[in-house]
């Protein structure tokens, strides 16, 4: 899952990405408001992390826009402006969440996993597709009852697909969903990475899961019959 975070302070946008990075989330950054907006403009995301004093544009003024467009993104506000008042605001603008600084890490990962998970509609703490299961807790995956030792990419292709499982997911999609605008990749290394998984659930019976291609439509995770 893709996560924008608007945070002007170099630092704690290192440290708040690498702990998303390190809980199997693609995390791109803006430093300023402005660009925040813009990038909400063209590309889509499972949830945003946003800081309130930013430069060139506040960020009341990019969350206020981004509902104006009737975008449904789940924003996380994640501001020093605790104040009674800020936080009405934000919320009445859109806010689904407000957590001020400063703050406990574990906090902030648990507030993003719960948004997330509603987000998807999905109160459920476990999703499945045969045998394969992903606890939305964890953020870890099981086949066949034993875990399933994944890269953070195959991790993050194959989280698409079991959210999606019995659906076709094109390979752009797959692509915009797991790799952050600043990664030097193309649409092709998504190939590399089916590939790999392919070969992790080969193992499994019974309740086999295969990764099946499905020509001008992309793939589609479905659990292959006995």
């Amino acid at each position: 899952m893709r996560i924008l975070l608007v945070e002007d302070h170099a630092e704690l946008s290192r440290w708040i990405s690498k702990a998303l990075q390190d809980a199997r989330l693609t995390v791109e950054c803006a430093m300023d408001g402005a660009d925040a907006d813009a990038l909400l403009h063209t590309q889509e995301y499972a949830l945003i992390i946003l800081d309130l004093t930013l430069p060139r544009m506040d960020g009341l003024e990019v969350l206020k826009r981004l509902r104006a467009r009737g975008s449904k993104t789940p924003v996380l506000v994640l501001t020093a402006r605790g104040g009674l008042n800020e936080r009405v605001q934000g919320l009445n603008l859109g806010a689904d969440d407000y957590l001020p600084k400063p703050f406990e890490l574990a906090e902030l990962e648990a507030r993003v996993k719960a948004l997330l998970r509603r987000s998807q509609g999905n109160e459920a703490v476990t999703l499945t597709c045969g045998a394969l299961s992903f606890d939305t807790v964890s953020r870890m995956f099981t086949y066949g009852g034993a875990p399933l030792a994944l890269t953070p990419r195959e991790h993050a292709v194959l989280e698409v697909l079991l959210t999606r499982a019995g659906r076709a997911v094109s390979k752009e999609k797959l692509f915009d969903e797991v790799f952050a605008l600043d990664d030097d990749a193309s649409t092709d290394a998504i190939e590399i990475y089916v590939h790999r998984l392919r070969k992790k659930l080969e193992r499994g019976e019974p309740g086999r899961v295969a990764i099946t291609t499905l020509r001008g439509l992309g793939y589609l995770l479905e659990e292959k019959p006995q």
